[in-house]
């Protein structure tokens, strides 16, 4: 199957670049935009056998849940009249559920079941998976994807498959509820740095029940100090009101009342819970928490993080506990936050220092 290798000419795209020529003053931006999305086209994108795409990420030989969706979700933006595109972005979210399907604990996985790992003294021993760090995010951006994909072109061709997916990502995010109790994940891998691996033989920190749904690691694949991670709670939360919205439409629903309470669950939880009285800032979210009184405040650069609720999680931008917590992130209080001779801004445990 071929698939489109550029957008260059794309009327929107080029509309967009007039826009940012005019805007700025500068065609740099416009020409950055426009090299940026064809090379993510022509040298991530690896037409498969069986009619899916896979998305390689960065300079590793695998395909990240996560990554991929947010390498794909630009183009919605050119896809509604381009149906060449269009079968690209839908041939990349088959990939994706196939991968759900075999493992919804993994981030990241192989072209082919070739047993290549990012470490192969890893637990996890499915050849299909490069690795299994378990991430609340790996499961909610394809959700949040398909439920795009629909809004942006309208076609329905992926919804029962969508749907599918939905029914085994809730069935985890329930058991992950109550992880001490109702979990069989574990991840250990020795000899790398504490981020790489969980403490409690694998287990991770003891967490207290909440509502919200247990991560082992977080969207930059560090491991989660506690294990409520909130950015990635409300971004699954956006990507069950996908999935009710898609369900009610296709008439399924029992899935859509199933979807909608769970999101309902998880903000609730991520209101009581997540949130935190800061001397400087009043009530802002943390970044993560235990349920037990533990609380990390700090952002990442990653999405879904804090700074990014508007953009994954639905959360406006004029909602009271957000403007705070940006405050917060955008300053010398966050510990990830940056400031350098030629640029200031947020970063991450995951970046070593000086960089």
């Amino acid at each position: 199957m071929g698939f489109p290798t550029s957008v260059k000419d794309h009327p929107i795209l080029r509309q967009a670049v007039h826009r940012l020529d005019d805007d700025l003053g500068d065609p740099r931006f416009g020409r950055t935009l426009t090299r940026c999305l064809d090379d993510t086209l022509a040298r991530t994108v690896r037409p498969m056998p069986d009619g899916t795409a896979f998305v390689v990420t960065g300079d590793i030989p695998a395909m990240w849940l996560r990554d991929s969706s947010t390498q794909m979700m630009p183009y919605l933006a050119l896809a509604r009249d381009d149906t060449a595109l269009q079968d690209l972005l839908l041939a990349v979210m088959q990939r994706q559920f196939e991968y759900i399907a075999r493992d919804p604990y993994a981030n990241a996985f192989n072209a082919e079941p070739s047993g290549r790992a990012h470490d192969p003294g890893d637990l996890c021993e499915n050849p299909w998976v490069w690795e299994e760090k378990y991430e609340v995010d790996s499961l909610a951006f394809p959700l949040l994807l398909a439920h795009r994909f629909w809004a942006a072109t309208g076609r329905t061709d992926h919804v029962s498959r969508t749907l599918r997916t939905a029914r085994t990502v809730i069935a985890v995010w329930r058991t992950e509820q109550d992880h001490e109790r109702l979990s069989a994940y574990r991840f250990r891998r020795r000899g790398g740095p504490p981020g790489d691996t969980l403490p409690d033989a694998g287990r991770g920190a003891p967490v207290r029940r909440t509502g919200m749904t247990w991560s082992g690691f977080r969207p930059s694949d560090d491991a989660c100090r506690y294990g409520y991670n909130v950015p990635a709670n409300l971004c699954a939360a956006a990507a069950l009101d996908g999935v009710a919205e898609l369900a009610r439409h296709a008439r399924a629903a029992e899935l859509a009342e199933d979807a909608a309470r769970l999101a309902a669950e998880l903000r609730t939880a991520a209101v009581q819970h997540g949130t935190v009285q800061h001397p400087e800032f009043g009530s802002i979210y943390a970044y993560e928490v235990d349920g037990n009184g533990n609380a990390l405040l700090m952002d990442d650069a990653n999405m879904p993080g804090l700074l990014s609720l508007p953009l994954v999680a639905n959360v406006p931008t004029t909602d009271a506990v957000y403007l705070a917590t940006r405050q917060f992130v955008l300053s010398p209080a966050n510990p990830t936050w940056h400031r350098g001779t030629a640029a200031e801004g947020v970063g991450s445990p995951h970046t070593p220092d000086e960089h």
